[in-house]
């Protein structure tokens, strides 16, 4: 019975840590963890390099970088080297609700002849009325830059009438502008076209520019994409080295904070929290302002009734009253909470200073992130690659099409028959406008017919591997610190390269286990796309039940993806220190942090609260400095730099109706630059704080502070717990 009863009252989450006198740190002598799971992600890694060896073999990325003329030849290479755009002859025949043709083909391709041109027209320029004429030249009419190679305009039997509709040459053009390398016609000079300048079918001069917007489409309507994109670029190349300077600002910014974190950590974390509690304070008196107002109008709800204008409910007192409740009762928790977890803040301030400690002797750790950012770089750049080989694999495919309908015998030809433009002769055909012309790429192959399962294949890869990056990154760091932790006298005791050794250690070992946590969160992930995909595809078909059932799911995986990233965090810390499979580490994990829950979530918030705070210092004061510099309001001397030989200062970023928000384009270049440093760094801080924490509630279990078992803690932590490592006695003399 005394067994029993003694058994029901052990800790749900498992006993404390026991002592184990072998142990100083994390172990050497350890075995391969996770060998099957190991296994799998080297087939799958071989598999996703086969795929992307098929993509290449298959794909041609110039299909979608590069145009092709009418005959499927790219602009740019072999006969066309140094053509690089494609020029249509008829850009109304685009439009594909007005052109049976281009309807017929799904708006793939515009049933016009293409050719492949040095450089876009810049002019205004149709047929005159004296080309017309029987005695005109075609050489004197057209242009034969504009014109099908096949013809020679100088040696040709042909009239202009003839050439027109067979589409030997351009009837017309108007100024355009390349984009991805397609002559697209310049919407925003259209309402400066000349008034005589009127193409038939069209009544007036407004009649055909209303007929090109038609046909082009507003996609880049008031929007010179090449030119904004080339000011944009000289901007940079005139101030990129300043830019450096900025990121270096705050590199060299985030470090210092990291340091001086040891000196301040505890005025900074006390200076936070007494400004939450005076926000919510202000909150507090604003919120019965507000309500006594509105008390003394006799404003209640009971008089506006039933609304859909939120901004209604603002000129009520009950309203107000709710909010006041709400605050009042935030920060009584608040201030309960700082009265009875006092300690639990001081020990968590502790971590904080000790962690700046750490990596004041471990500097090489700060250089990790870049490791991280290249290997990432390489995760993305595979799947990119991959994902656009896969995209444009497939031969290409041509079609007979009419380039003028309105030709005898014309209207059969519905751009349905394949041909081959090697070995058309157009002469077989009864429409004389008949032409082979490119139509799509295949989509029927075998390999083909299988992209999309592919595509899943490279994105499942591309979130694996991005998450084994980040595993290997945290376990690295792990292994680092936690060498410092158990180091009875630091450094002393530390190994010369921490960061390497790690690193070396967690590749030989545990890549299985690396790979079975990143596993099961690319699987979440995934079914978190999936949703997502679901809810965009059939999000008009829903009515409001399927939305709330949609929502709750998103909101499901959500939460269970950040559950599963924190489990896997602390799991990955157990690997480096213990050497354990994943499962058995994740559990400890767990079961050390809820049998210290309340530990665990005030170095959390405070952790995090602190971490905003620095990046907010970083990002904010390079990014304040960056635009007083860039705008001109800070004057450099001589000619170092001036602001006013930019063609840019700003570039919308939100782009609405009502308003544009805009921001500098250099500033925001800084600050999403220092952003991403603040991270880089913070990340390893962040990851510091954690594994000291778990060593730490490690060491207060396995040790008691004797000579046989020594606390390994820093002695401030041993300060507020009121505990010491006992002495060991000195030898006494003896008297003589």
């Amino acid at each position: 019975m005394g067994k029993k009863k003694e058994n029901d009252s052990s800790d749900p989450y498992g006993e404390p840590a026991k002592y184990d006198p072998t142990f100083n740190g994390p172990i050497h002598n350890r075995g391969c963890t996770d060998v099957i799971c190991c296994i799998f992600f080297m087939v799958f890694i071989a598999g996703y390099l086969v795929v992307g060896i098929l993509a290449w073999l298959y794909g041609d990325p110039r299909q979608v970088i590069y145009p092709r003329n009418s005959t499927g030849v790219f602009c740019g290479f072999g006969p066309n080297e140094g053509k690089p755009y494609v020029f249509y002859f008829d850009i109304l025949k685009c439009a594909t609700g007005t052109n049976i043709m281009a309807a017929a083909l799904n708006g793939l391709q515009c049933p016009t002849t293409q050719v492949c041109v040095n450089s876009c027209p810049n002019s205004y320029w149709m047929v005159p009325l004296s080309g017309y004429f029987k005695d005109a030249k075609p050489k004197d009419v057209f242009n034969e830059k504009y014109c099908n190679p096949a013809i020679d305009l100088q040696n040709t039997t042909l009239s202009v009438n003839q050439i027109l509709s067979k589409e030997l040459c351009a009837g017309f053009y108007i100024p355009s502008t390349s984009v991805f390398n397609r002559c697209v016609p310049k919407i925003a000079d259209l309402p400066s076209i000349p008034s005589n300048f009127t193409l038939p079918g069209s009544a007036t001069a407004n009649d055909t520019a209303s007929s090109i917007v038609n046909a082009t489409g507003d996609l880049f309507m008031g929007f010179n994409a090449k030119a904004l994109g080339v000011k944009i670029f000289q901007d940079f190349a005139k101030s990129w080295y300043w830019i450096l300077i900025g990121l270096l600002i705050a590199m060299l910014a985030s470090l210092l904070f990291l340091l001086l974190l040891r000196f301040v950590a505890g005025v900074m974390v006390w200076v936070l929290i007494v400004g939450v509690i005076g926000v919510i304070g202000y909150g507090i008196w604003h919120c019965y302002w507000e309500y006594s107002n509105y008390k003394a109008s006799n404003a209640s709800i009971s008089s506006v009734g039933f609304t859909s204008d939120l901004s209604v409910l603002l000129r009520v007192q009950e309203t107000w009253l709710a909010f006041l409740i709400i605050l009042v009762v935030l920060e009584v928790i608040l201030l309960l909470s700082l009265i009875f977890l006092r300690k639990r803040i001081l020990i968590a301030i502790a971590l904080i200073k000790e962690a700046s400690k750490a990596i004041g002797h471990i500097m090489s750790a700060l250089l990790y992130p870049l490791v991280t950012f290249v290997l990432l770089v390489i995760c993305v750049a595979y799947w990119g690659i991959t994902a656009l080989y896969l995209a444009t694999s497939g031969m290409p495919l041509y079609r007979v099409m009419a380039l003028n309908q309105s030709l005898p015998n014309c209207a059969s030809v519905n751009g349905t028959e394949s041909c081959d433009p090697l070995n058309f002769n157009a002469s077989s055909f009864p429409c004389e406008s008949a032409r082979c012309m490119f139509f799509k790429y295949n989509e029927e192959g075998l390999f083909q017919q299988n992209l999309f399962n592919l595509q899943i294949y490279n994105v499942l890869g591309f979130l694996w591997c991005m998450n084994f990056v980040l595993a290997l990154g945290q376990c690295t760091m792990a292994g680092a610190f936690a060498s410092y932790y158990w180091a009875f006298n630091k450094p002393g005791d530390m190994p010369y390269f921490p960061v390497a050794s790690s690193f070396i250690r967690t590749l030989r070992y545990h890549v299985g286990s690396l790979a079975f946590g990143s596993l099961i969160l690319t699987i979440v992930q995934f079914i978190r796309i999936i949703l997502e995909y679901l809810d965009h595809k059939f999000k008009a078909a829903q009515n409001p039940c399927t939305r709330f059932i949609m929502c709750c799911l998103k909101c499901c995986f959500w939460c269970l993806e950040k559950f599963i990233k924190f489990l896997n965090r602390n799991a990955y810390i157990m690997i480096a220190i213990y050497g354990k499979n994943f499962c058995t580490s994740a559990k400890n994990a767990f079961c050390l942090l809820m049998r210290n829950i309340v530990r665990v979530v005030v170095l959390d918030k405070v952790t995090d609260l602190l971490l905003l705070f620095g990046k907010l210092m970083v990002v904010g004061g390079v990014g304040v400095l960056a635009f007083f510099f860039f705008s001109g309001r800070i004057v450099m001397p001589g000619e170092t730099f001036s602001a006013s030989s930019l063609n840019y200062y700003w570039v919308p970023i939100i782009v609405s109706s009502a308003n544009q928000t805009q921001a500098p384009t250099q500033t925001a270049t800084v600050v999403v630059g220092s952003y991403m440093i603040a991270k880089g760094f913070f990340s390893v801080y962040s990851m510091c704080v954690d594994t000291l924490f778990l060593c730490f509630l490690e060491d207060l279990e396995r040790n008691d502070g004797s000579q046989e078992k020594p606390y390994y803690m820093p002695k401030s932590l041993m300060k507020i717990l009121n505990k010491k490592n006992k002495q060991p006695k000195k030898p006494q003399k003896n008297k003589e």
